[in-house]
């Protein structure tokens, strides 16, 4: 910083400013504002003064920029501008050299009236006009109006800020409580049933104990008349039980008199007995006659049951669909029974493969043999092959398939008449051409029903 005087013009406004501040006083603290605005305007005049030209303690803070001389100097600043009236004097001639405008303006005693308030009061406060004293109070004033419109605005906003969270509250609250409300009526109905199912629960236990000390009475007149049946038991037992020894005395008594009574009457029917039969023995021996072969009921002509044909069982009261019928042909002696397979598995079973129906009647044919002991064939026509069949035969079935260019029914005609005159053949067929044929040969013809019939209750 360069050491230079001052100039003339500085030293006539520093005499007419200390006249000037000779008059005037303020009477109360420089507004906070002011006070920052003069200490900012300080900090910025400190480069046009020379070291020699500070006071003592702020050549501290020569060195120092604006702002850290506002921080760190401000309290100093302040009280040099109070305190050293020649310190202020530079200060202002700095302000009027910076702004000469509103220096001139301020020495008119007309303000600018666009001007900033602050600014006006502080450039008053260091140039010290005429009227400084009422324009740093205005600007005071001023500061301080704006600081109350400012906190009114704040409060405004505060307020509104509130009334929305009240009305908020409000609401919430107003939630709250509907849903209260709802609850303790959901709670209240809730206390109403299980209110009622305590009731029902105890009017059940009281019908329960009621019903338990029924029970209870029930069973105690039922033990009571158990006790008395027993007791009575007890001397119906004793008695009898003394009634049978009596009567087992008398027996063993009467029974010793027998004994003793028949000893000599059996002995005299024993030697009776022993004479006939000696004497039998010896008119067996004098006459020499045979031992008897036959009965008198063996002379008398009749039908034996081993000896009757399928005509006297076919005019028995029997029906031909009677399962009762089939039994009877098939007890006759050395009987044939000779099946028309596909006719019958057609009948019973005729959504079946062909296979299956084979394999369902042999197995219901190999049952009925081993129950009846007679002959069975079962005939299948072979044009419906379309290849050799392996089947392995059931026991005590005959299975045969017709050679190409021969029905079945022709292998069943054929079977027949092969059979000696007299022996009992029964064909099952529904086919009456095939019916008819064997009868003619001497067979008994029966439906395919009536077999099925019999196998079903195999």
């Amino acid at each position: 910083m360069v050491e230079r005087p001052e100039g003339p013009a500085g030293a006539e406004h520093g005499a007419e400013a200390g006249a000037a501040e000779a008059d005037e006083v303020l009477d109360r603290p420089l507004p906070e504002g002011v006070r920052r605005r003069v200490v900012a305007l300080t900090a910025e005049s400190f480069g046009g003064l020379t070291v020699a030209e500070l006071p003592p303690p702020l050549r501290q803070y020569a060195r120092f920029t604006p702002s850290r001389r506002a921080k760190f100097a401000g309290n100093a600043m302040a009280a040099a501008l109070e305190n050293d009236a020649v310190f202020r004097q530079r200060i202002a001639g700095r302000l009027r050299e910076a702004q000469p405008e509103l220096a001139e303006a301020l020495d008119n005693g007309t303000p600018p009236a666009a001007a900033d308030p602050l600014d006006v009061a502080a450039a008053a406060y260091v140039l010290r006009p005429e009227g400084w004293v009422k324009l740093v109070a205005a600007a005071g004033e001023e500061a301080q109006r704006a600081r109350a419109e400012q906190a009114g605005e704040e409060a405004e906003r505060e307020l509104a800020a509130l009334r929305e969270e009240l009305a908020q509250v409000r609401a919430q609250a107003r939630a709250d409580a509907e849903r209260t409300r709802g609850d303790l009526d959901a709670l209240r109905k809730e206390n109403e049933s299980l209110q009622r199912k305590l009731r029902s629960a105890l009017s059940d236990v009281k019908r329960g104990e009621a019903a338990a000390r029924k029970a209870a009475a029930e069973v105690e007149s039922v033990r009571a008349a158990a006790a008395q049946e027993k007791t009575v038991a007890d001397s119906e037992a004793r008695r009898l039980k003394a009634r049978v020894t009596e009567v087992e005395a008398s027996l063993e008594a009467s029974r010793r008199a027998t004994r003793e009574g028949r000893s000599v009457e059996d002995m005299r029917l024993r030697l009776l007995l022993d004479t006939v039969l000696d004497a039998a023995q010896g008119l067996r021996r004098e006459l020499a006659l045979p031992p008897a072969d036959t009965h008198p009921a063996d002379t008398v002509d009749a039908v034996a049951p081993g000896k009757m044909t399928p005509k006297d069982i076919a005019t028995r009261a029997l029906s031909e669909t009677d399962p009762a019928l089939l039994d009877q042909l098939l007890a006759l002696p050395q009987a044939h029974l000779v099946v028309d397979g596909y006719n019958v598995t057609k009948t019973g079973y005729p959504t079946m493969p062909l296979d299956k129906q084979r394999l369902r009647l042999l197995g219901g044919l190999a049952v009925l043999a081993a129950q009846t002991g007679a002959e069975m064939t079962c005939v299948f026509d072979g044009a419906e092959l379309a290849a050799p069949v392996l089947l392995a035969p059931p026991r005590g079935v005959r299975v045969l398939f017709s050679k190409p260019g021969v029905t079945a029914d022709e292998l069943i005609r054929q079977l027949v008449r092969a059979e000696p005159p007299g022996r009992p053949v029964v064909v099952v067929s529904t086919d009456r051409e095939v019916a008819d044929g064997v009868a003619k040969a001497g067979a008994r013809p029966v439906a395919s029903a009536l077999l099925l019939k019999r196998l079903a209750r195999t």
